[in-house]
């Protein structure tokens, strides 16, 4: 029997417990980094349950080509793509809610409510900003991936039983900003990574908990 030293039997290495994704994430909106106290803030969209789903999917063409008959390296194009997060919210807002419907705020007979209405028209408050699910490692530190515009795109639809708490699913399509000289080929979600000696120092200070 040959020797086959060089090839690994899984693709377990020391720092893989560090770099495992748990947990079902925090979403927020109007997430924002400030240079000057070199943190991060924003609000916190509600509480969730039965996870949430990240979805970045480029829409990919393939050129046809006589005499080609396979899929060839060079005729493959990018020629749009869809960004999207599917959250299943547990704790219902106002702000929620209404950005579920797109709808607008109205005037209520008794002061004891908020009431949320419908309208004509998209507007631009209804488009959410910075819009960020924040996915966390083993080792503590976070991953964020931000839409810079999103807008909720399935509306509001719930299910109530007994004994069961409602969970409302709703899917927020990450989507271009038409402004003069901006780009329209593209989606603006930004995917922010830790660098490794981020990470490194998030790893020692557990270590020496």
């Amino acid at each position: 029997m040959g020797n086959w030293s060089e090839f690994a039997v899984s693709g377990v290495s020391a720092d893989t417990p560090y770099n495992i994704m748990l947990g079902a994430g925090t979403l927020y909106k109007n997430l924002t980094y400030s240079k000057e106290n070199k943190k991060w803030s924003g609000t916190i969209l509600g509480a969730s349950s039965g996870g949430n789903k990240l979805s970045i999917k480029p829409e990919i063409t393939t050129i046809e080509v006589d005499g080609v008959t396979v899929e060839a390296k060079g005729l493959s194009q990018k020629t749009g793509e869809t960004a999207q997060i599917e959250v299943n919210m547990i704790e219902i807002t106002k702000d929620f809610l209404k950005s579920t419907v797109i709808g607008q705020e109205g005037t209520s007979e008794d002061e004891r409510f908020d009431v949320i209405e419908s309208k004509e028209h998209i507007e631009e408050d209804d488009y959410i900003e910075n819009l960020a699910f924040v996915g966390f490692k083993t080792n503590g530190s976070p991953i964020i991936v931000l839409f810079e515009y999103a807008i909720c795109t399935d509306g509001l639809e719930s299910e109530h039983k007994n004994k069961e708490a409602a969970v409302v699913p709703a899917t927020y399509k990450c989507v271009a900003n038409l402004v003069e000289g901006g780009t329209t080929n593209k989606l603006p979600y930004h995917i922010y990574v830790p660098k490794t000696s981020a990470t490194q120092i998030t790893q020692t200070a557990q270590a020496e908990e």
